[in-house]
């Protein structure tokens, strides 16, 4: 995913002035994007101690030397008179067994990917408090929105959380959306920001036993992709099957290449496969075409989707 809105210029200012003069300086990471024709930057600063840290608006400490303060002022201004015109990129992610929460990966050209070491907010809902398929989606309101998965088992809902500055997040909930009392799980919730319906939907994978075509997996296994949506993250509609695709599928994720141009990567997670393929429909809701043969190699899982130029890539 491609992050929006990171940080506004007056938390620059304040990061100039107040903080980077007390602290030995190895490295600064400046990512620069442009959201609602206003620029953003997000900074993020190794020090002698190793921390990333993001330093906030009004956080002021006093100098210790004026001349240390213009040097530290004069290469930041450098730094970002270089980066101006350059995105970044980044992703969600998570490192197993997924207790310890939320984590960024970076990158300038959406094809070599470095992560963010420290982690940006710990699960505290469901009933094995896990943070798995962390998804992140800003609305035009620049607010970014998270789901994730936050059990293996036993939940019938998603994990949710807001921000806007992907430091700070909102309470954590945990949105019961599945009323089928049978549902073994809910997985990797993924979000999608349909502009033409001015809306958030939300799909993810469940399993619900004895209710589909058994096929290869047994009924603990056998998912279906499922979708909700939403217009203030309070209200959401009830649950309802996106694509039966005759087979266990998960980790479905959706882009949109132009009007009525949508376009699905989900995983066969059928024992043998666990690959991925590719749907297609006219409209997000559906109806969606048969999925399309593998174009992976097996055991793979996961997908997103990056516009690179005139092509897509899937990370």
């Amino acid at each position: 995913m491609i992050i929006k809105r990171i940080c506004s210029c007056d938390t620059l200012i304040s990061f100039i002035i107040g903080n980077l003069i007390k602290t030995a300086i190895y490295q600064v990471l400046v990512f620069n994007t442009k959201y609602n024709n206003q620029h953003y930057l997000f900074l993020f600063v190794i020090t002698k101690q190793g921390e990333y840290r993001l330093k906030e608006k009004n956080d002021i400490y006093p100098s210790l030397m004026m001349k240390r303060a213009f040097n530290i002022i004069f290469l930041i201004i450098t730094i970002i008179l270089v980066s101006c015109s350059r995105d970044v990129y980044m992703y969600s992610s998570f490192h197993e067994p997924a207790t310890d929460g939320l984590r960024y990966l970076w990158s300038r050209d959406g094809m070599h990917w470095d992560s963010i070491p420290g982690t940006w907010l710990a699960p505290k809902v469901g009933k094995q408090h896990v943070m798995r398929d962390p998804s992140i989606q800003s609305t035009p309101d620049g607010v970014f929105h998270m789901v994730w998965t936050s059990s293996w088992r036993g939940d019938r809902g998603f994990g949710y959380a807001s921000s806007c500055d992907l430091v700070h997040w909102s309470k954590e909930r945990l949105i019961e959306i599945m009323s089928d009392t049978t549902t073994v799980n809910v997985w990797a919730p993924e979000l999608f920001y349909d502009d033409s319906r001015k809306e958030m939907m939300i799909v993810w994978a469940s399993c619900v036993p004895y209710k589909f075509e058994k096929g290869q997996e047994d009924e603990n296994n056998n998912h279906r992709l499922y979708y909700t949506t939403t217009k203030d993250f309070v209200t959401f509609t009830p649950a309802k099957l996106l694509f039966d695709t005759h087979f266990s599928a998960i980790d479905a994720t959706i882009l949109k290449r132009g009007e009525n141009d949508y376009v699905m990567v989900l995983k066969d997670n059928t024992r043998q496969n666990r690959n991925l393929r590719i749907s297609f429909a006219k409209d997000v809701h559906g109806p969606w075409t048969e999925p399309s043969e593998t174009f992976t190699e097996n055991f793979v899982e996961g997908p997103t989707t990056v516009k690179l130029g005139k092509d897509y890539i899937i990370p």
